[in-house]
């Protein structure tokens, strides 16, 4: 059954259809730290392996929200690595293991990609849409990368 929340049918495909790809970028941005979190090494390497879990294990929260979200709103989630790589702007480096430097480069770009995406999904569903509930809800995500990214751009000033 449809929700009836005063948004039409066709509102509410188009904002899940805007929630799905929020759900890809961040499924594929949590494997890639976790991926990070595995893998560092060096002189800071308990230093980032505990960032890059406190960050993964943030995007695992959101991922979870996400798709709840998705779900009040009438529809199912994706749910497979297939559909969130279709959809997800995060690209993947497989059998590439960057210097931890690198790492924090690569994963401060794609959550600074991801703020850029929101600004805009953000923006869509407040004028767009009509729904203030998902325009604040993408505004917390936005928030959140925000966080993650000015700890991230730390690392090079």
């Amino acid at each position: 059954m449809k929700p009836n929340i005063g948004l039409t049918e066709k509102k509410l495909e188009q904002i899940t259809q805007v929630l799905s790809v929020v759900l890809a970028n961040a499924m594929t941005l949590y494997v890639k730290t976790r991926k990070f979190h595995w893998n560092v090494s060096g002189e800071s390497f308990m230093e980032l392996h505990k960032l890059f879990q406190t960050q993964y294990t943030q995007l695992e929260e959101s991922i979870d929200e996400i798709a709840e979200r998705i779900n009040k709103l009438g529809s199912p989630a994706i749910g497979t690595m297939s559909e969130f790589a279709k959809l997800s702007s995060i690209k993947e480096s497989p059998g590439k293991y960057p210097t931890s430097k690198e790492m924090i480069k690569e994963l401060l770009t794609d959550h600074e990609s991801v703020i850029i995406a929101l600004r805009k999904y953000v923006d869509d569903c407040s004028e767009k849409l009509k729904d203030a509930g998902t325009a604040d809800f993408l505004t917390g995500l936005m928030q959140e990368h925000e966080t993650i990214a000015w700890t991230l751009r730390r690392y090079f000033k």
